[in-house]
């Protein structure tokens, strides 16, 4: 840690891995807590896998892979909650479908493009020390994207979240906000991709939100605690990796797992000994 802390003032590569993983904490935390009280994780790993052959296909036309990333994935989740609305019985086989077809669409595309696709293998696999400084200012703009918009329309995502069928009796266009729920899930997967890669995105995505879930119940204070585990996470990822030179991105994820499976075990026993208090105190 001493080590870390001593270079981070030296290397401006370090400040931006450590500025990226505050970044993409914002979208983890926010959007993360929709993925976990709505249980679309499985979902959001659709997408994060299929986003694989855009970013092959942007890189083979000479683009940016970032943009590639972004456009399959709003495509991929306009597509997925499409046919769920439409068919809900089709919706997890289309979900396996674009999982296995993005990832051989990608690995096509990266088998084409001569030399050595080094950018895109970050992404598959995650590298936040390879973050370009240039690329903050981008992230910073869609976690902006991301925070306006749950701020603005946050009653109707609330009510989708929780009860769809009252959300429409309400007069909220449920359809609308759905799609639009599943084009922020886009985004913030593209975000934290650029962390962990997209193999490792979806446990990022959930076990934030899911620790804060197990203390707090208010859909806002849910967002506000699993963006401060996430930042801890990428941070405390970051710093114990540098040392004995891990992949920061798999060292995230042990730190992430590991605080889940305690707070998990800590907020079971506490529930307990609530319960055991009441029934002696009746």
């Amino acid at each position: 840690m001493g080590a870390f802390l001593s270079a981070l003032g030296d290397y401006a590569f370090l400040q931006t891995a450590l500025i990226a993983g505050l970044l993409a904490s914002v979208g983890c935390g926010v959007i993360g807590t929709f993925v976990v009280i709505k249980r679309i994780a499985f979902m959001a790993g659709g997408i994060a896998h299929s986003v694989l052959g855009g970013m092959g296909a942007a890189l083979y036309f000479g683009l940016d892979p970032f943009l590639g990333a972004l456009i399959a994935a709003i495509l991929s989740a306009l597509l997925i909650g499409a046919v769920r609305l439409a068919w809900k019985t089709q919706e997890d086989t289309l979900i396996g479908a674009l999982w296995a077809i993005g990832m051989a669409v990608g690995i096509l595309f990266i088998a084409k493009t001569p030399g050595y696709a080094a950018d895109l293998m970050s992404f598959l696999f995650g590298n936040i020390l390879l973050v370009p400084a240039g690329e903050l200012w981008l992230m910073a703009g869609l976690d902006l994207v991301l925070v306006l918009t749950v701020a603005l329309f946050y009653r109707q995502f609330l009510a989708i979240t929780f009860d769809e069928e009252f959300a429409r009796l309400r007069g909220v266009p449920v359809a609308f906000f759905y799609l639009l729920l599943l084009c922020l899930v886009a985004v913030t997967v593209v975000l934290l991709i650029q962390v962990v890669g997209l193999i490792l995105v979806i446990a990022l995505l959930t076990l934030p939100a899911a620790i804060a879930s197990h203390y707090v119940h208010s859909l806002g204070g849910m967002m506000l605690v699993a963006t401060l585990l996430g930042a801890v996470f990428t941070s405390l990822g970051l710093a114990l990796s540098y040392g004995p030179d891990l992949p920061a991105g798999p060292t995230m994820i042990l730190i992430a797992g590991g605080a889940y499976v305690l707070s998990a075990l800590t907020s079971r026993l506490l529930r307990r000994r609530m319960a055991t208090r009441r029934a002696r105190s009746v």
